[in-house]
């Protein structure tokens, strides 16, 4: 495996930005958006259990019909790819036996020999005091898998904007995501940013290693 040189990882961070414009007439290719989608299964997540889903916006009704309950930010129709990250808003033991046999399928053993797994799983996350809290543990899953996909992005020159700014229950409406046990959490564009983004040029405003990380 060839390695991504540090300075070369650092040179893409400072490169990306929160695109505010995208150029709807450059979609990703082919392999850019599956090297994406690949980044997005990849992402950690607590247990493993990836207690969401990416919904993938490409219909143009569809992402009109989200525009109004986005603040009128216009990358949620101009980018090539809009990503909507939903969560799950409880979690079953159907959810919890689902991912042992897969697990089980994966690395060839039997679900049974995976039982002290599942109990700790299910010991932690069906337990009476996790139920209220289990929105809001999802959406976190969420947030990890939102910033693999903008690193990743920057990593082979794609452009990405997070999107927090909407309303996250038309947002379900328009998805149909109740229905599916989900809930909107966070969006992000992706695409090829506008030669007319002035913001791509402006230098970018971070607090000092000094000021943020913290030894002890």
């Amino acid at each position: 495996m060839s390695n991504l040189a540090p300075s070369q990882l650092v040179k893409s961070l400072e490169w990306r930005y929160a695109t505010k414009a995208f150029d709807p007439s450059r979609p990703l290719t082919a392999e850019a958006w599956q090297a994406l989608e690949k980044a997005l299964i990849l992402s950690p997540s607590s247990f493993g259990l990836q207690p969401y889903r990416f919904i993938v916006v490409q219909d143009p009704a569809t992402r009109e019909q989200l525009l109004p309950h986005s603040w009128g930010q216009r990358q949620v129709v101009d980018a090539s790819h809009l990503v909507v990250f939903a969560a799950r808003t409880s979690v079953t033991g159907v959810e919890i036996d689902t991912f042992i046999n897969l697990i089980a399928k994966v690395r060839g053993v039997t679900p049974e020999s995976l039982a002290a797994y599942r109990g700790m799983m299910s010991g932690s996350l069906l337990s009476e005091g996790f139920k209220a809290v289990a929105p809001h543990w999802a959406a976190r899953q969420a947030y990890i898998a939102l910033g693999n996909l903008m690193t990743a992005a920057a990593v082979i020159g794609v452009d990405a904007c997070p999107l927090e700014g909407f309303v996250p229950a038309e947002y379900d409406r328009i998805l149909n995501l109740p229905a599916q046990g989900l809930a909107a959490v966070v969006a992000c564009a992706v695409g090829y940013r506008s030669a007319a983004d002035k913001y791509a040029s402006l230098p970018k405003v971070r607090f000092t290693a000094a000021d943020l990380v913290k030894v002890v």
